[in-house]
């Protein structure tokens, strides 16, 4: 990865080793910082991520979720901290960690097929330079038709909706046969069925014993999605089993005068729910 001068969040030193990262955690975060333009995003992260879960990371518009995502990916530089994968450097440890972006940072005038897409999560296995087979292609449909894709393997990715899109990246993320995933805001501005898709495939990953951290803003859905939650604004502000942290306290410290509003907003929903 290459940081800021001087800087890297790469364990200069096991995490594990230290009391308070348990060892062999799937992402083990310490003293994690980021600033753009000298301006702190996130401010002395502390985090390790339980193995075989699937995590929000919840908090309000400008928390830096997404910041530590990338931070964790070598995606953006840090100021200081360090973050370790299975008790390793992300360098050693990339073929068990997949990524899918946020769909608004993707370049879908690309010209490339949905197939030749999913097929790029399996380059890991493959090696640099080598040629595709019919096992690694196979492979790739088979995750394609996991996301209900299969049928349009062929067709150009500009010309699919946005759910199909993100369907398209999640079959990517699958090829790669990784034990940790990270996912930026997958249900966002995506239909029903691609909503109900994606939870149908983290499920099946948990079952699997994978591990997912996903970046999500709508807080209604944090209980029946998921089992951990870290509540994050700029610091980590409460984190794990979500019947125990997501609490309307934790929120309130994380959300601040904007959970009032939002409990006001789901108020009136469901007062017009009743009335209609």
């Amino acid at each position: 990865m290459s940081f800021l001068a001087g800087h890297s969040a790469e364990p200069s030193s096991p995490l594990s080793s230290r009391p308070e990262h348990r060892p062999g955690s799937p992402l083990a975060v310490h003293g994690l910082t980021v600033a753009y333009n000298k301006k702190p995003v996130l401010w002395d992260v502390e985090w390790d991520a339980p193995e075989g879960r699937l995590i929000a990371i919840v908090g309000p518009n400008g928390a830096g979720k997404s910041t530590l995502v990338k931070a964790c990916l070598g995606l953006v530089p840090v100021v200081s901290g360090q973050v370790a994968f299975f008790g390793s450097s992300l360098r050693r440890s990339r073929r068990l960690v997949g990524y899918v972006p946020q769909r608004g940072s993707v370049d879908w005038d690309f010209p490339v097929s949905a197939l030749e897409v999913v097929t790029m999560g399996r380059y890991g296995m493959l090696g640099w330079c080598r040629p595709v087979t019919r096992r690694h292609r196979e492979a790739a449909l088979a995750c394609l038709d996991q996301v209900g894709m299969a049928d349009y393997a062929g067709r150009q990715i500009s010309q699919l909706s946005g759910g199909q899109q993100q369907r398209v990246f999640l079959a990517r993320a699958l090829a790669q046969e990784a034990q940790l995933y990270f996912m930026d805001e997958p249900f966002a501005g995506v239909d029903a069925a691609t909503e109900r898709a994606i939870v149908d495939v983290l499920k099946r990953l948990k079952e699997n014993g994978r591990t997912v951290i996903v970046v999500h803003h709508d807080l209604q859905t944090v209980r029946d999605y998921f089992d951990e939650v870290l509540l994050l604004n700029m610091r980590v502000v409460a984190a794990g089993p979500v019947d125990e942290v997501f609490t309307i306290e934790n929120l309130r410290k994380t959300y601040g005068a904007r959970l009032a509003l939002l409990e006001q907003a789901s108020s009136a929903l469901a007062d017009l729910a009743r009335v209609s």
